[in-house]
């Protein structure tokens, strides 16, 4: 006999924008047991009307009390307003699963990727912080070669989707995309550069290099991996560039290793490591595509092999493993890993996953 599960208030903070409409996907798909859902944007968006379960649901203006009756605070409003309004409603006794960057460096909150380390739930003081899309699914994939041989350092380098930079930055790349292939002439009004059939290695757009070189895009990567991971010493070196793809990230991954690991046993890890469904068979041209895995909910790993570059020692000497892996940014990058983290929050069974 099933037990009927506890029905939740929800709030969706930020609800009109690609990460707030692909929360409400993955409730819908997971059948995440609300009892009453709320949805709340900027005050341009109040009064809209969103799409829910056969009805509607407008959106409504922040204000302090809306929280109360609430248990879980979907976040994903950009970084001012989570710092905003994140603590309020915290206080008002509604979770927070925040997906901005407000919250991930700070020490007090918990930085959790599921698959990773969802022991660090237990943590929490009320906010719960999403990790960057990009670092999520590289750190799904590392942790069962971590968990056998201890990643010591990483090289990687993205190939992120442009609906990570939102619904102008997917216009753009339509748009301008018709111009090249119409020969015409297109006024970009979003990317610096052009981003139909080119790649710009720069992550956001303006104002994102460090005083390093590297961009802040790349310097989340460092940290949060780190912090997840729980593991100070590991050494990661990001390059991350926008490409002219519409959805899913793909990145190429380095990853040395403080024990001996071959590519065999990699794989063998790999296609045991839950979130990930390994794909790889090279000869037959089976690889994790962007196009593939977009709208689907696990990190795809392919390619993987020895790194022939620090193989000196012989083959019993510590050395590395190089692979591919693409995940749908908006689902496992944002959306889905919020709702995976709520679903351990409130001991909720996993929803189903779409592959």
């Amino acid at each position: 006999m099933e037990l009927e599960l506890r029905q939740l208030g929800v709030c969706i903070v930020g609800a009109t924008g690609a990460v707030g409409l692909e929360f409400l996907r993955v409730l819908e798909q997971r059948d995440f047991p609300i009892g009453r859902l709320r949805l709340f944007a900027s005050a341009k968006s109040v009064g809209k009307r969103i799409a829910w379960k056969g009805t509607e649901v407008a959106v409504e203006a922040l204000a302090p009390g809306v929280f109360r009756g609430s248990e879980l605070g979907l976040f994903s409003p950009g970084s001012a307003a989570s710092k905003e309004w994140a603590p309020i409603a915290a206080r008002e006794d509604c979770l927070v699963v925040d997906n901005s960057s407000a919250f991930r460096s700070d020490p007090a909150v918990p930085l959790v990727v599921p698959e990773v380390n969802a022991h660090a739930i237990a943590r929490h003081k009320g906010i719960i912080a999403n990790p960057n899309c990009s670092t999520i699914q590289m750190v799904v994939a590392l942790k069962p070669l971590h968990d056998a041989a201890r990643v010591r350092r990483v090289i990687v380098t993205t190939f992120q989707s442009v609906s990570g930079a939102g619904a102008r930055a997917i216009e753009e790349l339509r748009e301008e995309s018709r111009a090249v292939l119409d020969g015409r002439t297109y006024e970009r009004k979003f990317f610096p550069h052009p981003i139909a059939f080119d790649a710009i290695p720069q992550i956001p757009q303006k104002d994102a290099f460090t005083p390093n070189g590297y961009t802040s895009e790349e310097m989340k990567m460092v940290h949060e991996t780190r912090k997840i991971m729980e593991d100070e010493r590991i050494q990661v070196c990001p390059t991350c560039v926008r490409v002219p793809v519409f959805r899913a990230h793909s990145e190429s991954v380095l990853a040395e290793l403080e024990r001996p690991l071959t590519a065999a046993q990699a794989r063998e890890l790999l296609a045991r490591a839950p979130g990930v469904v390994l794909v790889d068979d090279p000869a037959r041209q089976a690889y994790p595509l962007a196009v593939d895995a977009a709208g689907k909910d696990p990190v795809y790993v392919g390619r993987v092999r020895d790194d022939i570059s620090n193989q000196q020692a012989g083959p019993a000497s510590p050395g590395g493993i190089a692979f591919w892996c693409v995940s749908d940014n908006l689902r496992k990058g944002a959306a889905l890993n919020a709702v995976q983290i709520a679903e351990r929050a409130f001991g909720l069974p996993a929803g189903r996953e779409v592959r």
